[in-house]
């Protein structure tokens, strides 16, 4: 479906909602305050670009040296052009539209871009794609198409060619979400962004967030300590200028703050305590520190934007040394020339150049010192070539912060003064720890080179060992692509890889492919995307699911005109329905998993979708013995997805399968009869309703009398409860995305230890 309600959205769902979207969507989950809101799914975006065929010429557009900035400036130029110039599909411009026509009262609302690939782990993303706020019904669709074309700002192409992720891999979602005309707003940390220690800093301002994201203005500092459970130290900003909404136009304009306002304290005590709570709450829903989006409207908080801090991990013991040494001997602050915000840790001696425009970045060279007012993401390439940072405004969450911390280049933030300081050639010495930049000359480089006390640079390395779980937790892999990034996660397989995506990016249906290229290269396609992901998991089991494309999907590809014309498709002809009644296209399907195993690639499971009972099996496992597979032989189990095969488990289990995998997208809609991408009824879509949760305990039980592994591979199964519940009901194993991997590991260890502690002590 074009867009998905954030009720049936979770973190295992980046693929599809992007970082952004996954995450508002678990924040409502989780029972915190988030505006309502829908995303245009990243298969949209994909679907977009393939079938108006712009696909080809967007990444050869984008195909450039990413350090030439001519080259840059003419591949945004050419993708923007390319993606805002075609026409959005009529029946995705209908859905987009009903989807708003489901916010009451015909509101303003925030269109924000949500790549799939940011708000990682590893690589936060910061200001690569578009946001526009205060849109209307009418300027929707324009600023979806923006919000796409901004995939390919200079800034987003030079980022992921630094990141080395691949352009053709990385889809775009689009969060349409009702706008909190904010009176007040900004960024939390739920811990020290720099070092980690345990304090919540909190950001405030007037107005709308941009202005403090942007680092458009000073915000206010709050610091609250955790262990202490007090407010530390209460740092009141000049706040000149504030974003609002323009009451005529309803665009979004930058005003002065009233005279009166400048030097006023935006957060009273009870303000900050609420917002403690809430940053408590969202670090535990997590399970690690976080970076908060928040707004306040009409006496509430809302949580517009959650997002993991990746640039803390190993950086407090090195942040308390720092300041062992720069706190003794000549350090003293005699020599200080600006002070500000210690925003990304570390001292660095070199070079000021003071930066007005953005032409004047060919200036600085590698080690020196970037002064300016404030950056804004087109200066990511010259951040990189730097030293050390130093701006006039912003805060510890603007970008010019977020950035300079995941670059590990030392930066002072909110200095006020820095620009009319300090002058070009100028040697200065900054310390991010401090927040000081002081006269060079005290601490002279070596061999006419920049000298580093402490990079600041966090090591990149995955958080600790891999938890030893008795669950098997497993990778869902969504392309072939992807598959030596999910094997890096440890996880103890792919628990599923979906055809349909492998014949999805054909751009042609099935029996279109055959007919232009035949049989046999339409079986190589498969073998080979499948195989990517063998090898790069081996000996660890890879379990591939046959097709399962629902006729709406299969209608946007060449040949797609015949498909049939179904009012919801989720209920119609897909899955093994389909394979069933075309033989031999599922026959064609079969022959690539044979020839894998010819291969050698013995890892490989067959899994089917969409199962009703045991008579589909049985007419299932026909076919794979007519093509020379052996179901004695093999690994392959079935889809629980319908309410019909929890039922019928017994005569499944009866069938000689291997094992089962719940597909909790599909059990829970059908056993609550709830479409999840409804508006209208989604608040009544839960994966954790008693009746869904009955079904998946009943089925765990039947199959461990039986010696059938049970495993769970749809969007719930990041949910902690979810896996609280199902461990201790004793399923096998557990199947998440990727960026969920090392939280499910944890959260399985959690209940396993407690599982046994209970043994010990009854």
């Amino acid at each position: 479906m074009p867009v998905a309600w954030l009720s049936a959205i979770s973190t295992s769902d980046v693929d599809s909602a992007g970082g952004k979207g996954a995450s508002l969507g678990e924040l409502r989950d989780a029972g915190l305050p988030v505006p309502p809101a829908f995303v245009v799914t990243a298969e949209t975006y994909r679907a977009f670009i393939e079938e108006a065929g712009i696909a080809d010429d967007l990444f050869e557009a984008v195909d450039v040296d990413s350090e030439d900035s001519a080259a840059l400036a003419s591949a945004e130029q050419r993708a923007r052009e390319l993606i805002v110039d075609t026409d959005i599909p009529e029946r995705v411009e209908s859905s987009i539209l009903a989807a708003y026509d489901d916010f009451e009262g015909d509101p303003f609302v925030a269109v924000r871009s949500s790549a799939t690939a940011e708000d990682l782990p590893d690589a936060s993303f910061a200001g690569q794609q578009e946001t526009f706020l205060n849109v209307d019904r009418a300027d929707l669709l324009d600023r979806i198409k923006r919000c796409w074309a901004s995939l390919f700002t200079q800034r987003a192409i030079y980022y992921r060619d630094q990141q080395g992720f691949d352009h053709e891999t990385v889809d775009i979602a689009v969060v349409v979400q009702r706008m909190v005309d904010a009176e007040k707003s900004g960024v939390m940390f739920t811990r020290h962004p720099s070092t980690g220690e345990p304090e919540i800093t909190v950001e405030a301002a007037w107005g709308l967030g941009e202005a403090v994201v942007s680092g458009a203005v000073s915000p206010d500092n709050y610091s609250y300590d955790r262990e202490a459970e007090s407010i530390e130290t209460v740092t009141v900003a000049t706040k000149k200028t504030m974003h609002v909404r323009d009451d005529e136009t309803g665009e979004t304009v930058e005003r002065s703050v009233p005279d009166e306002k400048q030097d006023e304290r935006v957060l009273d005590e009870t303000e900050l305590a609420e917002l403690h709570s809430l940053g408590e709450l969202v670090e535990d829903h997590y399970d690690q520190p976080q970076d908060v989006e928040w707004a306040t409207s009409d006496g509430s908080i809302y949580l517009l934007q959650s997002r993991p801090i990746t640039t803390i991990e190993g950086s407090a013991d090195e942040s308390r040394n720092d300041h062992a040494d720069t706190d003794s001997g000549e350090s003293g602050t005699s020599d200080v020339l600006v002070d500000g915000l210690g925003a990304s840790p570390g001292t660095v001696t070199g070079t000021a150049r003071v930066v007005g425009t953005l032409d004047q970045l060919d200036k600085v060279n590698q080690g020196d010192i970037i002064v300016t007012e404030m950056t804004t993401p087109d200066m990511v390439p010259a951040m990189k070539r730097a030293g050390a940072l130093v701006t006039d405004e912003g805060g510890m969450t603007s970008h010019a912060a977020i950035v300079s911390r995941e670059l590990g280049v030392p930066a002072v933030i909110g200095s006020e003064n820095a620009t009319s300081t300090l002058t070009d050639d100028q040697m200065v010495s900054v310390d991010g720890d401090r927040g000081v930049v002081a006269d060079g000359h005290r601490e002279p480089a070596t061999d006419g080179e920049p000298q580093s006390a402490s990079s600041g640079r966090p090591d990149g390395s995955a958080g600790g060992t891999k938890p030893m779980t008795a669950t098997d937790i497993k990778v869902n892999v969504s392309i072939p692509e992807a598959a030596e990034r999910a094997a890096a996660t440890g996880a103890d397989g792919v628990g599923l890889l979906r055809m349909e995506h492998m014949v999805l990016s054909t751009n042609k249906t099935p029996q279109q492919y055959v007919d232009d290229h035949g049989e046999e290269a339409f079986v190589n396609t498969l073998t080979d995307s499948m195989r990517t992901v063998a090898e790069a998991f081996y000996p660890r089991p890879v379990r591939v699911r046959t097709l399962d494309a629902p006729s709406d999907e299969f209608r946007q590809l060449e040949g797609g005109d015949d498909e049939p014309s179904e009012h919801n498709p989720m209920l119609g002809y897909r899955g093994i329905r389909r394979s069933l009644e075309e033989p031999e296209t599922f026959k064609l399907q079969l022959r690539a998993f044979k020839k894998l195993y010819e291969m050698g690639y013995d890892s490989l499971e067959l899994m089917l979708p969409l199962v009703t009972d045991a008579e589909d099996v049985h007419r299932a496992t026909a076919l794979l013995r007519e093509v020379g597979i052996d179901p004695e032989k093999r690994d392959w189990g079935v889809m629980v997805e319908t309410p019909a095969s929890a039922l019928c488990i017994e005569e499944l289990c009866e069938t000689g399968l291997d094992f089962v995998s719940f597909g909790t997208n599909d059990l829970t809609q059908y056993t609550l009869a709830v479409d999840r991408n409804n508006g209208t009824v989604a608040d009544r879509y839960d994966e954790l309703h008693p009746a869904v949760m009955g079904l998946l305990h009943d089925v765990i039980e039947t199959c461990r009398e039986y010696d059938v592994s049970t495993s769970i591979c749809g969007q719930a199964a990041s949910k902690p409860r979810m896996i609280q519940e199902l461990v201790d009901a004793g399923i096998t194993s557990v199947s998440v995305n990727v960026d969920a991997v090392h939280d499910a590991q944890r959260e399985a260890k959690r209940v396993e230890q407690r599982l046994i502690l209970e043994s010990v002590r009854d």
